[in-house]
């Protein structure tokens, strides 16, 4: 796996924004390609995310599910994640990136929605956003705004103001630590997103 291989990013009406584009543009940044598909059943590419904002995605997941890619992204927004959690062709393609021991990352909603009613994580610590603790398992549940678990190649963070810290992270897993900390210091981070600068 190198550093050009691209990322996967799932799509759907109703996921959210600013979670997603923040993710997508700090992995462009971080040099990395971004493949984005639609999950939408119907295989539209144009997707109204959470707050209204149109987002056009590269293709439907069905054509670009079986490339190689390093990791696989799912956005929050709780529309968005149900139809992840109801499509069995993305459920089985993050069971498939699980397997062979590549990146899954989810935010806010989708670790709740998408990843424990499916039980893809037996083992594995996960966050998720906070007002819906009650999705994940307690003894699963870590209340920390990023939660890598090097075990099982998680990553899962809380919410729209957590996305730079999440992709960060993915960067840094991706990419190294040299090339978050050239990330981050072209985006003038708030106190409390780590920069890796130490």
């Amino acid at each position: 796996m190198t550093a050009n291989t691209p990322v996967l990013v799932c799509l759907a009406h109703g996921s959210e924004e600013t979670e997603a584009v923040t993710t997508i543009d700090l992995l462009v940044r971080g040099g990395l390609k971004v493949v984005t598909a639609s999950v939408e059943s119907d295989g539209t590419r144009e997707i109204v995310c959470s707050r209204g904002v149109r987002l056009l995605a590269d293709a439907p997941l069905v054509e670009v599910a079986d490339d190689d890619y390093a990791a696989i992204v799912l956005p929050g927004g709780l529309k968005g994640a149900e139809t992840f959690r109801d499509s069995p062709l993305l459920v089985e393609t993050v069971r498939q990136f699980h397997l062979s021991g590549r990146i899954v990352a989810a935010i806010c909603a989708a670790a709740g929605t998408v990843l424990v009613p499916h039980d893809l994580f037996p083992v594995g610590n996960m966050t998720g956003f906070p007002g819906l603790k009650e999705t994940i398992p307690a003894e699963k549940w870590m209340e920390k705004r990023v939660v890598w678990d090097p075990r099982v190649n998680l990553l899962t963070s809380q919410g729209p103001g957590t996305a730079m810290d999440f992709a960060l992270k993915l960067i840094d897993l991706l990419a190294g630590k040299e090339k978050a900390a050239e990330v981050a210091s072209q985006l003038v981070l708030a106190a409390g997103i780590y920069d890796y600068s130490e």
